[in-house]
């Protein structure tokens, strides 16, 4: 084998090792940042640059996004003085043109002319644009110290490179828009519905399933009489203090929220990510609560506010999925064991939680609970056998 053969190959083994390490910093979703630097520092490995910069689009002008290596003076200029699409700078060369561009000399070159180069000292310099579906999102600069043009074949390599980083940087974005919006979804939905949204089986669950839930209702003792005094602000306080205590206790318990609705919540574990001993992980959120939420009435009572809490569980299965219409939906369980659920809630006193014979039957070994009897419940055409749980053992 010829040395130009070896040369060749040993050229395209780094070039593929420098692609690998940016695919690798993408697989693992570390971030943007990330994937910037891990590009710049193969860059610079496969062309023999001193240090670099990644500019990105912004507007009219190219911003840097990373930068590897140069003085402290230079990397703040070049914060401060983004880049316009023009011909003095070498990055605005690569944007105007959107081609690689050599410069051998910068002090040589009768057009640069850009102030960053006196305080870092670099002469030659090497840029390609990043490209991705025929529109320009970056540019990739580097360059070295003293004023050694870099080859033909670096060159080349710098152009396979940049075209090969742009996917890499794209699908980077791509992962990091997704976890923004997931992000923004868990501010509006259950953490685990916002998952499943953007989860491979997501559309499927969505579209409806049968599983077996515990479902847990809880609302407000005195509140109607509390909502005809109350002025606006007071009672959007009051209930923005009981949402902010439920919805901390929710996710420790590892439940899903469906639905505010004034003073009425409704929380339902084991779906739609599987929970060992949800019947147990219900109650225990609902002492919880309980219990928190008596420091926080006896605070409403020195403002002549009397309430309390009425907390109902029920287990069984039910029909899970997307219910609502295009641009409004919610993920919701059907069925006789949501409507239990409520029933007890509505008929839990003051401080009480019920459950009924299915949640004791699961739980009775870990809870201290006693018989309230037979109910009359509304929907249901015999009495329910319902159940007090004073505390765990």
């Amino acid at each position: 084998m010829t040395a130009d053969a070896e040369r060749q190959i040993e050229s395209l083994r780094e070039q593929q090792r420098a692609v690998a390490d940016v695919l690798r910093a993408v697989v693992r979703s570390e971030g943007l940042d990330v994937v910037f630097d891990v590009a710049l520092e193969a860059a610079n490995r496969l062309c023999d640059g001193d240090f670099g910069t990644i500019y990105m689009v912004d507007g009219e002008v190219l911003r840097p996004a990373a930068q590897r290596g140069g003085s402290p003076e230079q990397g703040e200029y070049e914060r401060t003085h983004p880049h316009t699409k023009d011909r003095h700078t070498l990055t605005g060369r690569v944007a105007v043109t959107e081609q690689v561009v050599h410069i051998p000399d910068a002090l040589a070159d009768p057009e640069y002319s850009w102030p960053a180069q006196r305080m870092s000292g670099y002469r030659s310099m090497l840029g390609a644009p990043i490209i991705v579906d025929a529109e320009l999102i970056g540019v990739i600069g580097l360059v070295r110290k003293d004023p050694a043009p870099f080859t033909a074949e670096q060159i080349e390599l710098m152009t396979t490179f940049a075209e090969q980083a742009a996917i890499a940087i794209a699908n980077a974005r791509l992962i990091e828009a997704v976890e923004r919006q997931r992000s923004e979804l868990a501010r509006f939905l259950s953490p685990q519905v916002a998952d499943l949204v953007s989860s491979p089986d997501g559309q499927q669950l969505l579209a409806g399933h049968r599983a077996y839930i515990s479902c847990l209702f809880c609302d407000l003792r005195g509140f109607t009489g509390f909502v005809e005094t109350a002025e606006p602000e007071e009672l959007l306080d009051v209930l923005r203090s009981y949402h902010a205590l439920l919805g901390e206790l929710i996710p420790k318990h590892e439940g899903t929220l469906e639905h505010f609705a004034g003073d009425g919540l409704m929380v339902f574990f084991n779906d739609p990510v599987p929970v060992e001993d949800h019947e147990l992980k219900a109650i225990r959120l609902a002492l919880a609560a309980q219990e928190r939420f008596r420091e926080l009435a006896a605070h409403w009572r020195r403002r002549g506010i009397d309430l309390a809490l009425g907390v109902g569980i029920a287990a069984g299965f039910a029909t899970l999925g997307r219910i609502g219409f295009e641009g409004r939906y919610d993920y919701a369980a059907l069925g006789p064991v949501a409507n239990l659920a409520s029933r007890l809630s509505t008929h839990a006193q003051r401080g009480q939680v019920l459950i009924s014979q299915r949640v004791l039957a699961a739980a009775e070994d870990a809870i201290d609970a006693s018989s309230v009897g037979e109910l009359e419940l509304k929907g249901f055409a015999r009495p329910v056998p319902v159940f007090e749980v004073r505390g765990v053992l």
